[in-house]
């Protein structure tokens, strides 16, 4: 009698809060730093962002594998938060100005789409694995080790110290003003609305393939690991067709998110394990064909519409991906809890097939010249009239 006094019955939904708000912990941290790390790299230039981010990246990973402590975990998932702040906007900023035309610039940034899908599709089964069979530390030391190795090559490759060219770099755009940007805002809008199926769908098909359908541990473990090919694929179809059309960019956005409507509606009819697999493909090749597509776009728009720095914009891009991922974890179990999983997968899917007209505002885009930006003026041509003299020499001061 006094077994249910001492020994209450675990709380699995309080355990579900618990973990969903660990979960959305990372990207509600990065949300808010996002707008400061954005700035800061605009200031101080790509590569020493890039290095305190792997850093942080490093010390968070460390810390996963040694903590016994709910708190200890939350500490740990909100460093991560902050470090990728830094790391993500900064290397992504890092390749968009390395690669300054076109269509080298899609596809160096649809390498790294395809290496952020296998880091993202990997590790359920990666994790899983090592922790049976390694033991809880080993796959966090792991990934620790990944992070020193990034920021040695780093150090080799492209040292912040040996950077002194920044100096002489233009001011970028502040953050705010982008924002109030049209065509940013549609696009920052696309990413958003693109990766919430994503986002919502992580947390949530789980519980909902054991129950509708007794999905095994190991079929769930594996469930997005096929969607990673059709990713690769989709990276690759849109950087051909984009060095082919380049004029079409929004065109491969606005059918990127049809598919991943159209996905995403799929998901609740599905019976096993095997038909599962097929739509969460259509999810991932849907955000593939919108990612490739747009976040070149950014990079454009800038070099168009403002200074070529892309610090800021890129913070921006990161921002639209943390709103997705800092609801999901918090809002779809409840979502799915008053109105269930069909409900949920079809909110997502007409909310995407909504949006994607959307892009035609896009349209016009490739046809916007380049204007005579300050960045020009320091780096590529002399002062040819007074306004570019006194501009220079205020540089210079």
């Amino acid at each position: 009698s006094l077994l249910p006094a001492r020994y209450p019955p675990s709380s699995g939904g309080n355990e579900d809060v618990q973990i969903g708000v660990l979960f959305a912990s990372k990207a509600m941290l990065q949300l808010l730093v996002n707008p400061l790390s954005g700035t800061l790299i605009d200031r101080v230039g790509y590569e020493a962002p890039l290095l305190a981010g792997l850093a942080v990246m490093f010390l968070s990973t460390t810390t996963f594998a040694f903590a016994r402590s709910y708190g200890t975990l939350f500490a740990a998932r909100s460093l991560q938060g902050l470090g990728s702040a830094f790391a993500d906007t900064a290397g992504i900023a890092l390749i968009a100005d390395r690669y300054a035309e076109e269509p080298a610039r899609s596809r160096a940034l649809g390498t790294a789409l395809a290496c952020i899908s296998f880091g993202s599709l990997a590790a359920p089964p990666f994790g899983g694995v090592l922790y049976e069979f390694a033991g809880q530390r080993v796959p966090f030391l792991v990934l620790a080790a990944v992070c020193l190795l990034d920021g040695l090559l780093l150090l080799a490759l492209a040292p912040p110290c040996a950077v002194g060219a920044r100096a002489n770099m233009p001011v970028g755009t502040p953050i705010h003003r982008l924002m109030l940007d049209p065509y940013i805002a549609v696009v920052a809008g696309a990413l958003a609305t693109c990766n919430i199926p994503l986002a919502f769908l992580e947390p949530t098909i789980a519980n909902w393939m054991k129950e509708s359908m007794g999905a095994s541990e190991w079929e769930v473990g594996l469930t997005w690991l096929p969607a990673f090919f059709p990713h690769v694929l989709g990276v690759y179809v849109t950087v051909r067709l984009a060095a082919a059309y380049p004029h079409l960019q929004w065109f491969y956005g606005a059918l990127g998110m049809a598919v991943i409507g159209a996905s995403s509606c799929l998901v609740p009819a599905c019976r096993n394990f095997g038909q599962v697999v097929v739509p969460l493909c259509g999810i991932c090749f849907g955000i593939a064909l919108v990612d490739t597509a747009l976040l070149p776009t950014l990079a454009f728009l800038v070099d168009v519409r403002h200074v070529s720095v892309y610090g800021s914009v890129y913070a921006i891009a990161d921002i639209s991906y943390c709103v997705a991922y800092a609801l999901g974890p918090v809002v779809a179990g409840q979502i799915v809890h008053t109105m269930g999983f069909a409900q949920l997968n079809l909110g997502m899917g007409l909310a995407n097939v909504l949006y994607a007209p959307v892009l035609l505002f896009l349209r016009n885009v490739c046809q916007m010249k380049p204007s005579r930006s300050e960045r020009n003026i320091l780096l590529e041509e002399g002062p040819k009239g007074l306004y570019d003299t006194i501009k220079m020499e205020e540089r210079k001061g």
